[in-house]
């Protein structure tokens, strides 16, 4: 086999194993953070290089709200909570999160008596703002 090759191959090998091991010290970072500040259910991360992307749903409201916080710092220091949900009249559960490349998507369900509806918020600004709530199961939208 040719040195080159041999040289080129233990050399990506290395580079994704300490890409591995960064994110991964990253996530325990997170996990451990998110525990000791009492997130309540199903906390989401989604990591991307070093910004760290936090959604969960509490109930410190009365109903079941859609958290969100981010770290661009790799989860030394993370913004203020935000509510992306804001719908007193029904619960907002059961959220995922996702990330890449500046764009951050998080979903959750809307449930009440009467309403059981998947439903989405994007960023196209790492995170910082989002657009309004969009119903996945019908055309339009929900929210501003």
């Amino acid at each position: 086999m040719n040195k080159k090759l041999v040289l080129i191959v233990i050399v990506m090998i290395t580079v994704g194993t300490a890409i591995i091991a960064t994110t991964t010290t990253i996530q325990q970072q997170v996990d451990a953070v998110t525990s000791k500040r009492g997130f309540d259910g199903g906390t989401q991360t989604s990591i991307f290089e070093n910004d760290v992307y936090v959604a969960w749903w509490t109930n410190k409201t009365g109903n079941d709200e859609v958290m969100y916080r981010m770290s661009s710092d790799a989860g030394k220091t993370f913004t203020d909570k935000v509510n992306l949900s804001n719908t007193p009249n029904s619960d907002s559960v059961d959220v995922e999160i996702s990330a890449d490349e500046g764009r951050v998507a998080v979903s959750w369900w809307e449930r009440n008596q009467t309403l059981n509806d998947p439903v989405i918020r994007i960023s196209n600004d790492n995170g910082k703002t989002f657009g309004p709530t969009l119903k996945l199961a019908t055309n339009g939208t929900i929210g501003g």
